[in-house]
């Protein structure tokens, strides 16, 4: 068998290759500053991309993409990926959220204590020839208050170095719980105004999304205290440049440390290089010997786990499985695809609604890998092979097929119950599954009680409750040389509606079917393929 191929399309680490390579479980091709139509050409063959900031995978790239699986990108941010594109074609994206921490910490620090003592404009004086010390005083950290945007895991990190050096620390960070932010002893702000009203130096440590996007533009600038001094190392793009440019002819701002632009490379004739309060560096942040290491090591461990583990970490469209998480909800996986692919047979063809309910001990460990395969089941025969964990959930958007999820505690009569219900114009089917120690049972069906095994072909017939009902069916299929493995019977009174469930060895065909549904006593029959 021919190992998954692996393309590095920027480079990374020595270290991350090697172990890209380790064993030759994986085969890796080392190609970088590849064009666009280059890439469209060659990915195909291709399992994997491990790009830097560098190569932009676009929407064409990933479609071209037969094969591709994931894309890896050694650092944190995301945004040369078409992350919706990757994410409707069921691509797994990755990052490296904590390579890179300390280097990136460490630069927007450097920049901190840069732009308050204009370390950078006193060297160009002093290499021009000059002397000029009352031209380049700066101010102190110690008893200043730091404004940081964004208390993940650099912003944290930032606060405690800020800390030590004797400066007040606020934070704005909506996602933030308050317990958190006192036990980085960071006085936490409900609203960003509030922050740029206190703050004498202001940091930025946020995901650029449309949110964020020109977080700081001309009208939050103009309520920062005057003469504050402002540091991104983040991502281009929060900060609006051109009314950055503004602010720091007029004086509202009084120095700012950019490590990061709208449009990279900066362009050369980009006003903000003429501004002698202004200290730029290339997207430096994560450009240590160390952290160039930790990234390429990262990003390799976890392309391998992926393909060949089935473990996912880091990845920014699909739950985190490492190796403990899959040992236990493994099972649930599997079974809930079964579930969801046998709900898909018996609902109605334009379901409104899908519940997911949880109940017992699977309520103990995150469900969210659980439900994409729920829905990777269930929507299979809506987008055929091409469906799966990955873009499960987007199909469902596009269908307008609304999910739920509901939890219940307390076990019930099974250990562990995972129960699927489908709503369409005030109609409802449903069907249960439980684990008899480790084998997998479908108990309900329609709240109905049944035992059935979630697997191969599955005869279900809404009959009537009379004598002689099961020799009957017996016969009908044994005369079309379909033979019964398992039969369960479950009815709602004596001489009512009983249902019959039975694995069978085969496919019942369509004559057989046809003779089953002509018959009396047989109200409906649905063949189900697992």
């Amino acid at each position: 068998m021919t190992p998954p191929k692996i393309l590095i399309a920027d480079r990374i680490s020595q270290r991350g290759i090697d172990e890209l390579a380790r064993d030759g479980a994986l085969e890796v091709s080392l190609r970088t500053g590849l064009t666009e139509i280059e890439l469209i050409e060659i990915i195909p063959d291709f399992s994997a991309i491990v790009v830097r900031s560098e190569t932009k995978v676009t929407a064409p790239i990933l479609q071209a993409g037969a094969r591709l699986r994931i894309v890896g990108r050694a650092g944190v941010g995301v945004d040369n990926v078409d992350v919706e594109t990757a994410t409707r074609r069921g691509i797994i994206v990755m990052n490296t959220p904590g390579g890179n921490t300390v280097s990136t910490v460490e630069h927007a620090f450097s920049l901190l204590l840069a732009v308050a003592r204009k370390v950078p404009q006193a060297h160009g004086s002093m290499q021009a020839g000059n002397w000029e010390r009352k031209n380049f005083e700066g101010v102190e950290l110690y008893n200043k208050t730091l404004g940081i945007v964004g208390l993940g895991r650099i912003g944290s990190e930032l606060s405690r170095r800020a800390i030590t050096f004797g400066m007040r620390v606020m934070a704005y960070d909506p996602y933030l719980s308050a317990s958190r932010a006192r036990t980085l002893q960071v006085e936490l702000t409900e609203e960003l105004d509030d922050l740029l009203a206190h703050s004498d130096f202001l940091t930025l440590h946020t995901p650029l999304t449309a949110e964020t996007h020109h977080l700081i533009d001309a009208a939050h600038l103009a309520k920062t205290k005057r003469g504050v001094r402002i540091i991104n190392c983040a991502r281009g793009g929060l900060i609006d440049e051109a009314a950055l440019d503004d602010a720091l002819r007029s004086g509202q701002v009084a120095g700012a440390a950019l490590d990061v632009f709208e449009t990279e490379p900066l362009p050369a004739d980009s006003p903000l290089r003429g501004l002698r309060n202004l200290i730029l560096t290339p997207h430096l942040g994560a450009s240590t010997m160390e952290a160039q290491e930790s990234v390429g090591i990262e990003i390799a461990r976890a392309i391998r786990a992926a393909l060949l583990e089935g473990t996912i970490r880091n990845a920014v469209n699909m739950p985190n499985l490492d190796a403990k998480t899959l040992a236990i909800i493994g099972p649930h996986l599997r079974f809930g695809e079964k579930l969801g692919r046998f709900l898909s047979q018996v609902a109605p063809k334009r379901v409104e609604r899908l519940n997911i309910n949880y109940s017992g001990k699977v309520n103990e460990v995150d469900t969210a890998a659980i439900t994409r395969s729920v829905l990777k089941g269930f929507l299979q025969m809506a987008g055929g092979e091409d469906v799966n964990e990955v873009n499960a959930p987007f199909l469902a958007e596009t269908l307008g097929l609304k999910i739920t999820e509901s939890r219940l505690s307390a076990p019930g009569d099974y250990t562990d119950l995972l129960e699927l219900s489908a709503m369409s114009e005030g109609k409802s089917v449903s069907v249960a599954g439980a684990f008899f120690g480790v084998t997998p049972r479908i108990v309900h069906i329609n709240r109905r009680p049944v035992e059935a095994r979630p697997h191969g072909v599955i005869l279900v017939l809404e009959n009537k409750d009379r004598p002689g009902m099961v020799g009957r069916i017996g016969t009908l299929l044994g005369s079309h040389g379909v033979n019964i493995a398992t039969m369960s019977l479950s009815r709602n009174e004596a001489g009512g509606t009983a249902l019959t469930v039975l694995n069978l060895d085969t496919a019942p065909g369509s004559d057989l079917l046809a003779e089953i549904r002509a018959s009396e006593d047989i109200l409906t029959a649905q063949v189900i393929d697992l």
